[in-house]
């Protein structure tokens, strides 16, 4: 029998993460020949450095987050370029922008602060074409760094800031306390590649049984996850490995996810319309040239082996 490889992987919190908490639960890794360790991040700067540094092997992160790094233009400067590439889909996301209850509407949020995860990511480049399209301008209103999704629901609603971008659970845990949501990505764009699992090339190219192993595993805890006969056991399994939501809205929360518009995609495919969109969000809101080359940023070749 081949020996079982280890990964320490590194995902935002969320519940996106579902098909990795049932592939745990369920054995598709081990059956898949590895062993995976999650962990979750306070913010995008430190899974990046600790990607890139090797303390994890894969990291489950906004695809905008791989572009970012490969461009020089994360929080995190390493020393020399990354070579952070994408491997695998995971989901489009719904961003939500959820606002304190008496900011209901985009004017009421002019002289307010607005918390995000660093002010140059994908996500936050999401908020600002929101914005703009809404008719604010840059000095209408004030962006704070705050860090990953737990921390900024935390600070809309214990006032320090009026608004920010979510993702389930934390979206369902916000209408549920009287929160407002304005808008989604779902609303702006057709298609959003959000979520996405990358590692180095060079650690790919040297393990590669490792990462066709995790692929494998990992798509059958989605494809689990997708069964509706398994939909009462994995809103147990979500509340298990994600106590703070609440059982009222967990159903709410798995539904989202199971649309592939809003959630978790289907075979966790790399979406070429959704890749665009991140590429051209870029292009106009961050400093450097328009970006148009995917094979700059994903290999599919493991993806491709596995299915």
């Amino acid at each position: 029998m081949s020996e079982t490889k280890a990964i320490e992987l590194i995902c935002f919190p969320g519940a996106p993460s579902l098909p990795i908490f049932a592939a745990q639960e369920k054995g598709f890794f081990e059956k898949a020949g590895v062993a995976v360790n999650l962990s979750t991040t306070p913010n995008s700067a430190y899974q990046a450095e600790n990607l890139i540094n090797g303390t994890f092997q894969i990291a489950g992160t906004a695809f905008d987050n791989v572009v970012a790094y490969q461009e020089d233009a994360g929080v995190y400067k390493p020393e020399s370029t990354p070579d952070l590439f994408a491997f695998m889909g995971a989901s489009q996301v719904q961003l939500a922008l959820v606002t304190a209850p008496d900011v209901k509407t985009f004017d009421d949020l002019k002289g307010k602060s607005l918390a995000l995860d660093a002010l140059s990511t994908g996500f936050a480049f999401v908020l600002y074409e929101m914005l703009a399209r809404a008719g604010l301008k840059s000095d209408d209103y004030e962006m704070v760094t705050v860090g990953a999704t737990p921390q900024r629901w935390e600070s809309v609603r214990e006032g320090k800031t009026a608004g920010t971008l979510t993702i389930q659970p934390f979206t369902a845990m916000a209408q549920s306390q009287g929160f407002n949501v304005l808008q989604t990505s779902t609303d702006l764009f057709d298609c959003y590649q959000g979520g996405s699992f990358a590692a180095s090339r060079a650690w790919a190219a040297d393990n590669a049984d490792t990462v066709k192993g995790y692929i494998r595993g990992y798509l059958d805890g989605l494809d689990w996850v997708f069964d509706p006969e398994n939909q009462d056991e994995a809103i147990e399994i979500l509340l298990r490995n994600m106590p703070a939501i609440k059982p009222a809205v967990a159903g709410g929360v798995l539904k989202n996810l199971l649309n592939p518009r809003s959630g978790l995609t289907p075979k966790g495919a790399i979406l070429p319309d959704g890749v665009d969109t991140v590429l051209d969000l870029r292009s106009r809101y961050g400093d450097g040239p328009k970006l148009t080359d995917h094979a700059r940023y994903i290999d599919l070749s493991y993806y491709n082996q596995v299915i």
